[in-house]
């Protein structure tokens, strides 16, 4: 299909949408064609959540119009966005965990038989449109038994049911693995080649570059720029997003680390059914260094993680922080002892999202004599420290007072990571840091990190995204089913040998190493 001709299927015009101390959408226009992928860009707190959930009726714009397939339209819920062929799959999934895949994919608009849900008709209607697009999702399966990249299908499949012809994607990629990432890929070219129009709200350029036909970026709520993507490049729309120019690459002293700061010994944690989620996991990391961890989510990082931040306790095994014993001890202990963490979950460990900007930033804190005496909290100095934080890491929202849930997710992430470098610990964990965060901000935070390992701070870091762990780390470890299976060379890039230790054990490698493999078949 030529998309320069194809027709428009969604056309805003003048949106503008005020907040208390604050314009997210300034008089912008943005046009969706029939079959095309629209990638829209911007850094955090830019807008475009702000725009498409106007687009998608959960707020309603103070100026401006919509046209939807070339006729004015009123979206006064996302009920009137759905029956206008309008779906959004959110950045944190709207999933009944407990639910099958099929209960999750109907509810609300079930099919029925009588009084009763017709499960079988939906069962098999639910099969049909995910053999359409290549999904390959089982309807009786629930949703706690699958992996985040089968939900992410979940979340398509119930927008494909009610109809949807218009698909918004908010940061579908943050939580995927690399090949859960080539798929969706796979799947949205699909969608879009079926006549689906598809707007990309992402930070990551290369999937922008690898599946964008437009690219329309805003800043500080206005269109900066609209243009084929064929006329873009990488650098070209980092620009663009942050107004200068961006260093996508990351400066790392070279230095020798320094004494052994956290030093883990023969972790052990059984979980669900006595399988072990923790199996035997030794590691060291000194001052000065960053040691990353590699591995396909759910295979015991989050376990480990908890383990050593006292949220969880473990079976046995010894956790020790400057030499001392910090095996099972509460996370206020821990945090004495000069840990500091960076949440993968930033809603459910990182924030208390009905409190003040200001309130957040002396969680784990609130108790020392800076910021209070006798139990009450002293709010001036609390104000003080969050003016000063925010304003040092450019946390964007309505002001410190504003609620944690009012800001973008790239700016709760920015305040998390504010809050735990602030505290100068010894051993920073950094868990997913750049998650949903925008391409100047992943540059920000990456120099701070750089900063404080060159400080003689200790980093664990655990991601899922190669680039960044190749780019800070100073070692890489590989964790497959609660194991460390090796290390990663950090000077000599193999991605592909790097995904066979994440999912697969070290033997198979040393098999293909040798040319050798298994059952005669190649891993």
């Amino acid at each position: 299909m030529d998309r320069s001709e194809a027709a428009a299927v969604v056309e805003l015009m003048g949106i503008t949408k005020r907040f208390p101390g604050l314009v997210a959408n300034d008089s912008i226009d943005f046009v969706l064609k029939k079959g095309e992928i629209h990638a829209l860009l911007g850094e955090n707190g830019a807008g475009k959540s702000t725009l498409m959930n106007i687009l998608f009726g959960l707020y309603q714009p103070d100026e401006g119009e919509i046209w939807i397939n070339g006729e004015k339209a009123v979206i006064d819920g996302a009920g009137k966005a759905i029956e206008l062929g309008i779906g959004m799959v959110h950045q944190h999934f709207k999933l009944v965990q407990p639910f099958t895949v099929a209960e999750n994919i109907i509810l609300g608009n079930e099919p029925r038989k009588g009084a009763f849900i017709h499960y079988k008709k939906a069962h098999a209607k639910v099969r049909a449109i995910s053999e359409q697009y290549g999904l390959k999702v089982e309807p009786e399966v629930r949703i706690k038994d699958i992996t985040v990249g089968m939900q992410q299908r979940v979340e398509i499949l119930k927008t494909l049911y009610r109809g949807a012809d218009i698909l918004i994607f908010d940061e579908p990629t943050a939580v995927l693995t690399v090949q859960e990432i080539e798929e969706l890929i796979d799947i949205l070219r699909s969608l879009a080649a079926e006549g689906k129009s598809i707007i990309l709200i992402t930070h990551k350029l290369k999937e922008v570059m690898a599946l964008a036909d437009t690219v329309t970026v805003i800043r500080r709520g206005k269109v900066v720029r609209s243009l084929p993507a064929v006329e873009a490049s990488e650098r070209l729309l980092a620009e663009l997003m942050v107004g200068r120019d961006v260093n996508f690459k990351v400066e790392k002293l070279v230095q020798p680390p320094g004494q052994v700061i956290l030093e883990v010994e023969e972790l052990r944690k059984k979980g669900d059914h006595s399988h072990p989620v923790l199996d035997g996991i030794s590691f060291q990391v000194r001052s000065g260094e960053i040691l990353g961890i590699a591995g396909v989510d759910g295979n015991g990082q989050s376990e480990l993680v908890q383990a050593i931040t006292g949220m969880i306790s473990v079976d046995s095994g010894t956790v020790k922080l400057n030499g001392s014993d910090i095996t099972n001890r509460s996370p206020r202990q821990v945090a004495l002892a000069g840990v500091s963490h960076i949440p993968e979950d930033r809603h459910k460990h990182g924030l208390v999202l009905d409190f003040t900007l200001s309130e957040n930033m002396i969680l784990g804190s609130y108790h020392e004599p800076q910021f209070g005496k006798r139990g009450f909290i002293d709010y001036k100095a609390m104000d003080t420290l969050a003016s000063r934080l925010v304003e040092e890491f450019d946390v964007r929202g309505s002001g410190i007072q504003a609620k944690a849930r009012s800001l973008s997710g790239g700016n709760q992430q920015k305040a998390i990571i504010a809050r735990e470098l602030s505290r100068n610990p010894d051993l920073l964990i950094a868990v997913q840091p750049t998650r949903g965060l925008d391409i100047g901000a992943i540059e920000y935070v990456h120099k701070r990190l750089i900063e404080a390992r060159n400080a003689g701070k200790a980093i664990l870091l655990i991601s899922f995204e190669l680039d960044e762990l190749y780019a800070l780390s100073d070692r890489i470890a590989v964790i497959f089913e609660g194991k460390l299976t090796g290390e990663a060379d950090v000077h000599n890039r193999n991605d592909q040998e790097l995904g066979l230790m994440m999912t697969c054990n070290w033997e198979t490698i040393q098999q293909q190493r040798k040319g050798e493999y298994v059952d005669g078949d190649r891993p």
